[in-house]
């Protein structure tokens, strides 16, 4: 199949790319001028220079293509840049989804979020929310993905937590740290989103992704720990009544590591039932624990 791929010099998209490019299509990649550097050479990668937010960059781009893949998202806004939740989720959303109809694409997967809900609190979710409305609405052949957290080697939640714990005497915990997560391997998530492209039952569904296990933010650190090597994280339960004002202030600096819509959400939780869809894609779901001890030791 010739697939079109969009976000795929990113974290997921990366090992979407891997994985399609190993299972023998041919991936016809959407990228801004100057990041086709950051894309492997290979004779099935096709390259096309575009931007989802731009209509007129997707004219003939999905020409000739059996389905399109749509992971493009971002997880913090940096509106003086002109990157926002409502540009990026739900304009380049509608962008594709009119570009793959007029273009004679019917098959499109996409990829949301875990916690994307109608009246969702944080804007993040908002707007993912909004984008699968217009894709439920399209008329094409759909399918929707919404992972937890994501990990793997490289990704920018492995690479700040691994950080934290080597650098810090003691790790700064968010109020209780007993919010709930079930974070997800990379290469499980890709896994999935390869295999709906041959599994037309999959047509019309939405799978929440999760990893083999659930963990409270405390046990996260406590597993990160154990894969670096150290017997025992210590952790300081920093008071949401003061931290929250702090968070309020300084978000608006770009090095400041946390906003307040992720504070937000990451006391939500981000707990799913990951089992109809490892069982719809026959995937064994890798545990963070398995997954750190072979990022850290392998």
């Amino acid at each position: 199949m010739r697939i079109f791929l969009t976000g795929s010099t990113g974290f997921v998209g990366s090992e979407v790319l891997k994985q399609l490019l190993a299972a023998g299509h041919i991936v016809r990649c959407l990228v801004r001028s100057g990041s086709e550097k950051k894309l492997p050479q290979h004779p099935q990668l096709e390259i096309r220079l575009g931007d989802a937010t731009d209509p007129s960059s997707l004219d003939c781009a999905l020409e000739e293509c059996d389905a399109a893949i749509h992971l493009i998202g971002i997880i913090r806004e940096f509106p003086a840049r002109g990157i926002t939740f409502a540009k990026l989720h739900v304009e380049a959303t509608r962008n594709i989804l009119e570009a793959a109809k007029t273009q004679g694409v019917r098959r499109y997967l996409h990829m949301s979020a875990n916690g994307s809900r109608e009246n969702a609190v944080s804007p993040y979710h908002q707007t993912k929310w909004q984008a699968e409305e217009l894709v439920r609405a399209s008329g094409l052949d759909w399918t929707i993905f919404r992972p937890s957290l994501i990990f793997g080697e490289g990704g920018e939640f492995v690479t700040m937590i691994a950080d934290l714990i080597r650098k810090l005497p003691v790790a700064p915990v968010f109020g209780d740290g007993r919010y709930r997560m079930t974070p997800v391997a990379v290469a499980d998530v890709a896994k999935g989103i390869v295999a709906a492209l041959k599994q037309p039952e999959s047509i019309g569904q939405s799978y929440h992704c999760g990893g083999a296990k659930s963990y409270s933010y405390d046990e996260m650190l406590d597993a990160f720990g154990r894969a670096l090597g150290k017997d025992r994280v210590h952790k300081i339960h920093q008071p949401l009544c003061l931290m929250k004002p702090v968070v309020s202030l300084l978000e608006s600096i770009p090095a400041f590591p946390i906003t307040s819509s992720q504070l937000t959400m990451l006391l939500e939780g981000n707990v799913c039932d990951p089992k109809p869809w490892s069982d719809a894609f026959a995937i064994t779901p890798l545990s963070l624990e398995e997954g750190l001890q072979r990022i850290f030791n392998s």
